[in-house]
């Protein structure tokens, strides 16, 4: 087991099988953020938090499009299940101990979000060798810059001043989060060969 896609092919590009398998986990994970952010979005803007939300829906959109594109996919039978799992993973769940619905909502889509950001790191994986031109290559390194960027929104909103009063509430949800989005990360990059390596918290 490796550290890193491969074997690549004469072109220095990653297996179909691998690309296939890694692009459906982060379609389904970057899809499940731009569903709940559309959800979260009010007919109108009106304030500069709802405009920030407006931008991670076309943010999260923009990478489940760009892998849909430049992933070489083949037949993956084993994706049926799995992407059960996955998806029953992003599900909302309020935050416990934050009295007001929306707002435990609100902590707990960041925390996905924060834990998706920060905790995957795709491009990590690619190995010098890899072809730097190849769509795939070029979408995975794409990903962990756009990830980089979203993870401060997330960082700002957990740390605001509104949810000082729920701080044990907040960190208990994130830790949760990152260990789920960890575990779901490493078990489907075991299942192509690859050894996962823990990408640092980023705990705000």
């Amino acid at each position: 087991m490796s550290e890193f896609f491969g074997p690549l092919d004469s072109e220095g590009r990653v297996p179909a099988r691998q690309q296939t398998r890694v692009a459906a986990f982060l379609v389904s994970a970057h899809g499940a953020l731009a569903r709940r952010f559309a959800f979260a979005l009010p007919v109108k803007l009106e304030s500069a938090w709802q405009t920030e939300l407006n931008a991670q829906f076309y943010n999260e959109s923009e990478i489940v499009s760009l892998l849909m594109r430049a992933t070489s996919w083949a037949p993956d039978f084993a994706l049926a299940y799995m992407a059960a799992a996955w998806e029953a993973a992003w599900f909302p769940t309020p935050v416990e101990g934050i009295p007001d619905h929306s707002l435990a909502l609100a902590v707990d889509l960041a925390t996905l979000a924060h834990a998706v950001h920060a905790g995957i790191r795709p491009a990590a994986l690619l190995p010098t060798e890899a072809n730097a031109d190849d769509p795939f290559v070029v979408a995975l390194r794409r990903i962990e810059f756009e990830s980089g960027r979203l993870l401060q929104a997330q960082i700002l909103f957990l740390k605001g001043e509104s949810l000082v009063p729920h701080r044990d509430a907040v960190t208990a949800a994130l830790e949760r989060r990152h260990a789920d989005v960890r575990r779901l990360w490493r078990e489907m990059l075991q299942s192509v060969d690859i050894s996962a390596r823990d990408a640092n918290d980023g705990k705000p």
